[in-house]
């Protein structure tokens, strides 16, 4: 499917969260421009392919928009946009005469995906990925995060709120502001934290021995025998005399399996998750 076949987007957005939600948009069938400043995206400077990906089939245009050659650029391809993404704080928007006030005088039928750190007040306040993730509990000991989670599902968000965007000036024949704040990305990430599910102890907070990282014979294996009839399974194969549903929170259930795995190897374990038809997946040490 491509709902966003015919509709064009202009983008400002540096970095990762724009770039990522205008990627998915072209993904989606969406027309798109990016205008770049003269001295680049720094993506391009962190990591090359990481930025040929996300602006692959995306047409870059470079525009100084603090000169008036930038401007006249600018308000040339506004005037041929459905919707703006821009990723600037607040102040920085104002100082473009790019505040949603102007636009929706200047161009009444575009509409705006801001995404910003923050929301509110906020959003002058600096911050990235990691501190919004810390902030909403996502953030364990010294290590970093396994990968950018507030960026890409602030994305995501962005994506989505091109398609409402979209679907509001076909219903109301105007544009709308849209604001996609990261931080509240990362908390709606972490709702499932928020709600107990993953806290330790919790069913998938390590509390439930079929829903684990177990150590195995030349490596590790990520077991996810949650619901009762993979957990029987699981307890079947290792030979753990099941008990209910409540047996799988026993300390001595928690031994067994961890036994069963550690005298096994990743072949041994892959071939039993076929054959018994188990959720895991083993890793290297």
């Amino acid at each position: 499917m491509q709902p966003l076949q015919g509709v064009r987007l202009l983008s400002l957005a540096l970095n990762l969260p724009g770039p990522a939600a205008l990627m998915r948009c072209r993904q989606m069938g969406a027309t798109c421009l990016k205008l770049e400043p003269p001295g680049g995206d720094p993506m391009k400077q962190y990591n090359q392919a990481a930025y040929r990906q996300l602006h692959e089939h995306i047409e870059l245009l470079t525009a100084d928009l603090k000169t008036e050659a930038g401007q006249q650029l600018l308000h040339r391809e506004l005037a041929q946009a459905d919707v703006l993404l821009t990723s600037f704080r607040p102040s920085a928007l104002a100082k473009l005469g790019l505040t949603w006030q102007a636009l929706h005088r200047q161009h009444p039928l575009l509409s705006q995906v801001a995404i910003v750190g923050a929301p509110g007040e906020r959003a002058e306040t600096a911050g990235h990925d990691l501190t919004y993730l810390a902030e909403n509990g996502l953030v364990s000991g010294l290590d970093l995060p396994a990968t950018l989670f507030a960026d890409m599902g602030g994305s995501l968000m962005a994506s989505e709120a091109v398609l409402q965007a979209v679907m509001h000036r076909r219903s109301q024949g105007e544009g709308i502001y849209l604001e996609i704040a990261l931080s509240s990305a990362a908390g709606y990430l972490a709702l499932p934290r928020a709600w107990g599910l993953s806290r330790p102890g919790a069913p998938v907070g390590g509390g439930h021995a079929g829903y684990r990282v177990y150590a195995c014979q030349d490596g590790r294996v990520a077991l996810a025998a949650l619901e009762p009839h993979f957990a029987a399974r699981l307890c079947a194969a290792a030979g753990i005399e099941a008990g209910g549903p409540q047996a799988m929170f026993e300390p001595a259930t928690h031994a067994a399996v961890a036994a069963f795995m550690r005298a096994r190897t990743r072949q041994e374990l892959d071939t039993l998750a076929i054959d018994k038809d188990i959720p895991l997946h083993t890793l290297a040490a």
